[in-house]
């Protein structure tokens, strides 16, 4: 079992087992939501199909659907707070924001700072490009530029395992990503495959393409460390609409395609 996989049932099994325990012990934050019948939550809203926003600005996206039904069923009003990749685990820990559903990678980093459920969704990590470039592999990125969002999973991802010669241009997010893309700033970029997707499809005469996958990576909704109760609440709630096929539904309705199978995730 690889120490991504270990360390997320390790995670899940030891909250579930203890959701009585983490209620009475740290039930604060999930008071505070119940008692002011709100719950803010960090979403990352330049990033398709996760969270994106419509020509009246108006959010959408499977992590925006996922929020709306997390408040629904808590029985309170949702506000939404933008973030980019690199600002959810400070808007997180300085209070900006109750959870963070964004296209939330489970690294092993990220979890020694801050508590992430089990998993509600995922992405797989790609290199794209337009169809005329010539990248079939890791080794052909040497010599390109390579967009990433700074600080981001493919930022982690390829940074060490770059061949020489690869320059990696860090932008703020998937949005100034896949336009450096289009408009030749970079030769590929390091991203989602749903992002490349969306962009081949919104820009129908540029050849976007997926060139090689790097990894597919679950993700996680995000919690402070010290918010016991309100993660045991949410797994709880995950593992309700996983099973239900609420989950799957709000992912394949903006991604256009099936969820990928997250069983192996879930607590036995």
């Amino acid at each position: 079992m690889n120490t991504l996989k270990a360390s997320i049932k390790y995670a899940a099994a030891a909250v579930l087992g203890l959701v009585c325990l983490a209620q009475s012990v740290s039930a604060d934050t999930l008071n505070d939501i119940r008692q002011r019948k709100k719950i803010v939550i960090a979403i990352d809203l330049g990033s398709p199909p996760f969270g994106m926003t419509d020509d009246k600005l108006q959010p959408y996206g499977s992590d925006v659907s996922a929020a709306r039904m997390l408040a629904k069923d808590l029985g309170v009003e949702m506000e939404i707070i933008q973030v980019t990749g690199p600002n959810r685990v400070p808007f997180l820990l300085t209070n900006k924001a109750d959870i963070v559903i964004a296209s939330f990678s489970i690294t092993p980093e990220r979890a020694k700072v801050i508590n992430f459920s089990v998993p509600y969704s995922a992405s797989e990590s790609v290199v794209g490009a337009e169809k005329t470039m010539q990248i079939k592999s890791l080794a052909d990125l040497a010599g390109k530029r390579v967009g990433v969002v700074r600080g981001n999973l493919q930022d982690t991802l390829l940074t060490p395992i770059v061949p020489k010669g690869t320059t990696l241009v860090r932008y703020d997010d998937d949005s100034t990503n896949a336009a450096a893309l289009l408009s030749g700033q970079v030769d590929a970029i390091g991203t989602a495959k749903e992002l490349v997707t969306t962009t081949a499809r919104k820009n129908p005469g540029r050849n976007i393409e997926t060139k090689f996958s790097v990894k597919v990576v679950p993700h996680g909704i995000g919690v402070r460390k010290e918010d016991t109760a309100l993660l045991a609440w949410i797994n709880n709630w995950v593992i309700a609409n996983m099973k239900n096929g609420n989950l799957a539904k709000s992912y394949e309705a903006a991604a256009g395609a099936p969820l990928p199978d997250l069983s192996q995730y879930m607590p036995k």
